[in-house]
């Protein structure tokens, strides 16, 4: 049951809209806050707190070059992960827009 527990916060981390663009637009290659603030559309304090989240639960790591910070994907895996779910979403497109349960 913890174990549950843990893999419902672990997708729960993934499951926010802002976090999950922060993830997928630091798949290709690191980003600064300001690239995310730009690419992601909304205030600095908002993706503050969601890098400090996502750093928080090993999602992300960051590196310091001078006064700038860079933010990247900690583990392979977490890439593995969103590419396997746009796998899944592929393959089952039509249901899970079709889902009247699952709230988007």
């Amino acid at each position: 049951a913890q174990s549950n527990g843990i893999l419902m916060k672990f997708f729960k981390g993934l499951g926010d809209s802002t976090r999950l663009r922060i993830v997928e637009a630091l798949l290709d290659r690191e980003r600064n806050v300001s690239e995310l603030i730009r690419l992601i559309g909304v205030p600095q304090s908002n993706i503050s707190n969601h890098l400090a989240c996502l750093k928080w639960c090993g999602y992300i790591t960051t590196r310091r070059e001078g006064t700038s910070v860079y933010y990247q994907i900690t583990d392979e895996r977490v890439k593995k992960i969103v590419e396997l779910a746009r796998e899944i979403i592929a393959d089952h497109a039509e249901n899970l827009y079709a889902c009247t349960r699952i709230k988007s």
